[in-house]
């Protein structure tokens, strides 16, 4: 039955036994008959709501660690519109926004972990269980993002889990702050269900799907149709051209992606150009094909 309530809360966390590191920002909930629990965020749930699942389970009570001044404040201002948090004047802001995939996270040693890589002054948030942001001031940031991507695989190895992170852009604080964070998460729930997973998610990395999701019928039945049929025609073309398109047109690191030999790949490259007339190596063709990789993607699913 608490399989089910994860459904209809897609920001729910399944526990195994009890939590050892709970949040003040959650309900939690016991099932005696299954022995497990489950944490459901309070602003998920209404009034009419907690009443019902009260009756049904055990309401968990837990003497939850305080979160810091700064940090009640920061989570106050990006999700239930509370004043900017008092700070420098003309600071900057970048929000690295994280997932965790795995059971039974075990927050103080996430949080502990990413603090090992980034800044002292940083801010960890908790939005839930499993979702969080890392906020830095732009004197802080030193992670690339390739020494992001590499943080993922430590942490993926050290502690049983996947993590994705989603590198926002570096704003301004001020009151627009929220609603371009709200943007970015937007953009971060849309990669996480709809894209394969990398570590790390940009806005150049999402928003083209993004935009070729929310794109009209009427647009998305014009929008490349001769190319897409080749795709339709021939999926391993498709997987290929998209994977070459995706590495910069590198043909040496496409074709080990691939697992397949340079001449494989040039043989294949050849072949669509042949069979649609656009060559890889122009910006126009690359860009119209790449959109023409994401539509037949979008059919796929649909």
């Amino acid at each position: 039955m608490l399989k089910k309530l994860v459904s209809l809360y897609e920001n729910s966390i399944l526990f195994s036994k009890r939590p050892n590191q709970p949040s003040e920002q959650f309900y939690y909930f016991f099932s005696e008959a299954e022995n497990e629990w489950i944490g459901i965020p309070k602003t998920d749930v209404s009034e009419k709501e907690l009443r019902l699942l009260t009756a049904l389970y055990s309401l968990e009570s837990f003497q939850v660690p305080r979160t810091s001044t700064t940090e009640k404040a920061w989570y106050d201002f990006l999700f239930s519109h509370a004043p900017v948090p008092p700070t420098h004047t003309e600071t900057f802001i970048r929000l690295i926004q994280f997932h965790i995939n795995g059971n039974d996270v075990n927050q103080g040693e996430i949080e502990s972990a990413l603090k090992g890589f980034f800044t002292d002054n940083c801010l960890i948030i908790w939005e839930n269980g499993s979702r969080g942001m890392v906020i830095e001031e732009k004197k802080q940031i030193t992670l690339s993002e390739e020494e992001l991507i590499a943080m993922s695989e430590t942490l993926a190895s050290d502690f049983y889990v996947k993590i994705s992170f989603f590198v926002g852009k570096l704003h301004h604080l001020s009151d627009q702050l929220r609603a371009k964070f709200l943007l970015e998460k937007e953009y971060f729930s849309f990669a996480m269900t709809k894209l394969t997973n990398p570590a790390i998610f940009t806005f150049e990395r999402v928003f083209p799907a993004y935009l070729a999701h929310h794109l009209p019928d009427e647009l998305n039945k014009r929008g490349s149709q001769e190319i897409v049929a080749v795709f339709h025609d021939d999926p391993e073309l498709f997987s290929t051209i998209k994977v070459f398109l995706e590495n910069n047109l590198n043909a040496s690191m496409t074709a080990k992606k691939l697992y397949i030999h340079r001449n494989t790949l040039q043989y294949r490259i050849d072949k669509f150009t042949e069979k649609t007339g656009i060559g890889l190596k122009d910006f126009y063709g690359a860009f119209t094909v790449f959109f023409a990789c994401l539509l037949f993607e979008n059919q796929q699913e649909g």
